[in-house]
C-alpha cells in the first residue's frame, strides 16, 4: 500500500484546504470531521472521511481500529477552536475552558498516540499551533485562553518529538493569520496560500527541524 495523508480536523478552513490540495495532487487522503456536513465535504473531495470529535474520549477511542492497516507519510493535526474573544483578563467560564482545552490540548494528547502504529517510516507530522502561543514574544493578553491552549500544544509537540526521535519528523506550525471562520475577513492570508506554504514547509523538513516551532513559510519562531 502506498503511503497516504491523514488530516485530523478537516471539516473546514485550513484542514479542508489541505485535503483539497493533497487530493489535487492525486494523494490518497484520510480525513476527519465531527458532523455530517463536514464528512460530506470531505467525501466530495474524494477523501476517506472518518467521524471524529477530538474532544470526546469515546470518539477518539475508536480511531486506532479505523486506521488499522494504513501507512501515513504525512499527518496534519488541525483540530482547534478559539474560544471567547477576550481583550484582557476576563476569566473564562468552566464551559469555555473545557471546550478550548479539551479540543486544542487534550485532543492532541489523545489522538496522537493512536497514530503511531500507522506512521510510515520517516513520516512527517505538522501540528497547527499559533504564534499567539509563543511566550517570549508576547505583547498582548488578547485571547488569553486560546494563547494558553497553544502554549500547551507546543509543549505536547516537544514531547512528541522526543518520543518519535529517529522514527518521524514533527513540528509545530503557525499557519499565519488566515481568512477563515476563525481568522476573520481582515486576516493577511487566504486559506489556499497558507495551506500551500504549510505543505511546502512540511515537505522540506530536515532532521535539524525536528521538534521546532516554524512559521508557515518555514522560518523558525521563538517559543
Amino acid at each position: 500500500m502506498s503511503p497516504s495523508v491523514l488530516v485530523i480536523g478537516a471539516s473546514r478552513g485550513i484542514g479542508l484546504e489541505l485535503v483539497r490540495q493533497h487530493r489535487a495532487e492525486g494523494r490518497a487522503v484520510v480525513a476527519t470531521a465531527r458532523d455530517d456536513a463536514g464528512l460530506a465535504r470531505l467525501q466530495a473531495l474524494g477523501a476517506r472521511a472518518l467521524r471524529l470529535d477530538v474532544a470526546n474520549p469515546v470518539s477518539v477511542s475508536g480511531l486506532a481500529w479505523q486506521i488499522d492497516g494504513e501507512s501515513f507519510d504525512t499527518v496534519w493535526f488541525c483540530a482547534g477552536v478559539y474560544g471567547p474573544s477576550t481583550t484582557g483578563l476576563q476569566s473564562p467560564t468552566l464551559a469555555d475552558f473545557d471546550r478550548v482545552m479539551h479540543t486544542n490540548v487534550l485532543g492532541a494528547m489523545q489522538v496522537l498516540p493512536q497514530l503511531l502504529d500507522a506512521l510510515a517510516p520517516q513520516a512527517r507530522l505538522g501540528l497547527l499551533s499559533s504564534r499567539m502561543g509563543a511566550i517570549g514574544r508576547r505583547g498582548s493578553p488578547t485571547g488569553w485562553l486560546y494563547r494558553a491552549s497553544k502554549a500547551a500544544l507546543n509543549s505536547v509537540l516537544k514531547d512528541l518529538s522526543l518520543a518519535l526521535a529517529g522514527r518521524a519528523l514533527c513540528v509545530a506550525l503557525h499557519p499565519g493569520w488566515v481568512r477563515t471562520d476563525m481568522g476573520g475577513a481582515d486576516a493577511d492570508l487566504d486559506v489556499a496560500r497558507s495551506a500551500a506554504d504549510l505543505r511546502a514547509t512540511l515537505a522540506a523538513l530536515t532532521p535539524a527541524d525536528h521538534g521546532r516551532f516554524l512559521n508557515h513559510d518555514g522560518q523558525p519562531l521563538d517559543w
